[in-house]
């Protein structure tokens, strides 16, 4: 069944751009394009034109998730789809999807009430290497991965995970682990290529974004972000650990605009078989002080 290949780029609205450009060029390391757009920045992790847009609205929260699909006909096909289940979208004109640099793009929102963007045809600038902000050890791990995974506001595993798997994904609860009360708290995956999964649901949250995974290819640039986010103002969230599911070594700290980066390395690729655990393997400790105006929901 055609759908989505991977989440191409994600898109914010953030209230100081100003910050958000330090913090991205400082830890993040992605490249910094300025377009002369007032109150926008692009950010690049690879060849595309961008990975993520900066838009300085207000906001702080997820605007808009850019999810692929291979080319123009399975882009009609995905509408055709999406009305056959009776799920409302508009279809973005042509100054849309050059604002976006898509060929085509249409948007919609989940169950819960996230900003998606489905699209074929990113801009590639082929002949323009990519230069990270500051120095790394390696590269970031985009490739048919996308730009990396989300975790997503939710109203419901059921519905989050018949709404994705009719986009085309697949997945299931991974981790069952007990909450604060005794109860026990499930974290459901959905997948679309080798990545282990593209969009996870389950910690609840006010934003639409609990947090952005970004993968790198070794461990030095997990260690030496690690490093510079603790000599910096923006707290470490979740201390260095290793995942269960996706074998990710990786840590959490806060962003601008008070949701969460995860910067990892060495994941698995998707198994694309059902299993589920109890614990992450080790770590991934969360902090006891988040720091000024800072907070996370504990799973």
């Amino acid at each position: 069944m055609t759908g989505i290949t991977e989440l191409g780029y994600v898109r914010f609205g953030v209230s100081d751009l100003a910050q958000w450009r330090d913090f991205a060029s400082d830890l993040l390391a992605t490249e910094i394009v300025d377009e002369g757009e007032a109150g926008r920045l692009y950010l690049r992790t690879d060849s595309w034109h961008h990975r993520i847009i900066l838009e300085e609205d207000g906001t702080d929260d997820l605007t808009g998730a850019g999810l692929r699909v291979a080319g123009a006909e399975e882009f009609a096909e995905m509408q055709a789809r999406l009305k056959t289940a009776g799920v409302a979208f508009e279809k973005g004109s042509q100054e849309l999807a050059a604002d976006r640099r898509v060929l085509d793009i249409i948007t919609l929102q989940d169950p819960a009430g996230n900003a998606l963007e489905i699209f074929h045809g990113p801009q590639v600038d082929a002949y323009k290497p990519f230069h990270p902000s500051r120095g790394m050890f390696g590269r970031f791990v985009t490739g048919d991965g996308g730009v990396g995974h989300m975790i997503l506001r939710n109203n419901g595993l059921d519905r989050a995970y018949e709404f994705y798997k009719m986009l085309g994904m697949r997945g299931g609860v991974e981790y069952k682990v007990p909450g604060p009360q005794g109860e026990t708290r499930e974290v459901l995956f959905m997948h679309c290529n080798s990545r282990d999964h593209t969009v996870a649901f389950g910690p609840p949250s006010n934003k639409s974004i609990n947090h952005l995974m970004i993968e790198v290819d070794n461990v030095d640039d997990v260690y030496l972000t690690h490093e510079r986010v603790q000599a910096s103002k923006y707290p470490v969230m979740i201390g260095l650990g290793k995942h269960a599911n996706d074998h990710m070594f990786s840590f959490y700290f806060a962003t601008p605009s008070q949701w969460l980066v995860e910067i990892g390395t060495a994941g698995r690729p998707a198994t694309h078989q059902s299993e589920y655990y109890t614990r992450d393997t080790y770590g991934h400790v969360f902090s006891a002080d988040l720091g000024p105006g800072m907070s996370i929901d504990k799973t």
